[in-house]
């Protein structure tokens, strides 16, 4: 795959995991989440721990094109692969699109310039005039 919305929406969300990448990881005391060490005894797990709380909506990149579910979730939820999930989602994308407010003035402008370049270009006029 080149190019196409699903590739579009893909390549968002690697930007999205880089982005993540490249803000590191902390240094700061909090970050190392020593209150986790001291409160959860052997053999138990931070997934309830009041560090965990605190940072999981903010440490983790949460994916939204592809799938972390096990094999058999992800089979038993209907085996949608990643460029099927991506086609979902541009699509949604597009159905709940709505166009920002623009000045009268400048829409009218925009389409005026249109309208001369398309009008310019017809007559093999290619390049803007300086």
């Amino acid at each position: 795959m080149i190019a196409g919305y699903e590739k579009f929406v893909i390549d968002l969300e690697m930007c999205g995991i880089m982005a993540r990448y490249m803000n590191g990881i902390g240094l700061e005391e909090e970050d190392f989440a020593w209150d986790a060490y001291r409160d959860v005894p052997p053999g138990g797990h931070f997934l309830g721990a009041a560090h965990t709380m605190r940072h999981y909506d903010t440490a983790f990149y949460q994916h939204g094109v592809f799938n972390m579910d096990n094999y058999e979730k992800w089979e038993a939820e209907g085996s949608v692969d990643t460029y099927k999930r991506a086609h979902g989602i541009w699509k949604r994308m597009l159905q709940e699109y709505e166009a920002p407010p623009i000045d009268p003035a400048v829409r009218d402008a925009l389409q005026d310039f249109v309208a001369r370049r398309r009008a310019d270009i017809r007559a093999g006029k290619l390049n803007r005039p300086d």
